[in-house]
């Protein structure tokens, strides 16, 4: 049962990382209104099983006041709050105590900062060391996360838990990275990927939503559109047996995918996740309620 809703309040984002599961950029579109926010809170309530929120993006730092407010009905509701950011507002730890303040007084649960030569090059004193530094000085719970640039001696971010980033790991090629990232990578037969390594599809315990309603289990996969069946409905309606992607990915993994809809495809990709996105992006015009948005898959 769904424990917890990642709100992707934006796909914009002030950087354009070449790792992007999602494709942000500053052009990209897609953002929450207040309103929209309130009404999947107001949803949440009605999941027993539900107990914490997420704001992330794209930056949700972009539309601070949006977010603050996201975050402060969020915890009148009595649910759990956390943000995920790239830092790019501490240009100094005293600036950064100051972004800081009003989630100290909303009582935000946890605080993940993207520390990585990926988000801020190979400087030593990045913001996300100063965001890190001022947040820990103020008692928030800050977490790390640190992704690695794919290499053919080191990989970039696994999960240590389904669903959970953390550093090091194995690869996980999705998004922009599939285009940006793969030169150069080892690969394997295709028919060897029979599973998903990272995602709970049977009963996803998190889902990440977007202002358009999509309710991803995995970025762009979508169990449904909350918009058109509210999310309590949607969590339990769901069936990973009965849906057209996720079915064969629970069964076989990314080979059975391509195998069911005889997808044509390289010999060898470099893992699971490169596989199934290569599949899945062929396979938008067929499924695009259950494939979407399209800007997930670099398209418009």
């Amino acid at each position: 049962m769904l424990q917890g809703v990642h709100f992707l309040l934006t796909y914009m984002c002030n950087f354009e990382c070449d790792h992007c599961f999602v494709y942000s950029s500053p052009k990209a579109p897609g953002t929450f209104t207040v309103s929209q926010i309130r009404s999947v809170i107001d949803e949440m309530t009605r999941i027993e099983t539900a107990e914490s929120v997420f704001f992330e993006g794209g930056e949700p730092f972009l539309f601070y006041p949006l977010m603050i407010e996201g975050i402060r009905i969020a915890r009148d509701k009595g649910f759990k709050v956390g943000l995920v950011t790239n830092s790019y507002f501490a240009t100094t730890e005293e600036d950064a105590e100051i972004w800081l303040k009003p989630l100290i007084e909303l009582g935000i649960s946890i605080l993940s900062v993207s520390d990585d030569p990926l988000h801020h090059g190979d400087e030593e004193q990045n913001f996300a060391k100063r965001l890190i530094a001022a947040a820990k000085k103020a008692g928030i719970t800050t977490n790390a996360i640190c992704i690695e640039k794919p290499a053919v001696a080191a990989s970039t971010s696994g999960t240590q838990e389904k669903g959970e980033p953390v550093a090091g790991g194995e690869t996980m090629l999705r998004g922009r990275a599939v285009e940006k990232l793969i030169e150069g990578l080892p690969k394997k037969p295709w028919d060897t990927f029979t599973e998903c390594p990272y995602e709970e599809l049977v009963s996803p315990k998190r889902v990440h939503i977007d202002s358009y309603g999509h309710t991803h289990m995995c970025q762009g996969l979508s169990m449904g559109n909350l918009w058109k069946i509210p999310l309590s409905q949607l969590d339990k309606k769901y069936d990973a047996h009965l849906h057209p992607i996720c079915g064969p990915l629970v069964k076989g993994g990314p080979a059975l995918l391509a195998k069911t809809y005889d997808v044509k495809h390289e010999d060898a990709y470099v893992d699971a996740c490169h596989l199934c996105y290569v599949v899945r992006k062929s396979l938008l015009d067929k499924y695009p309620q259950f494939l979407a948005p399209r800007q997930v898959y670099g398209l418009e």
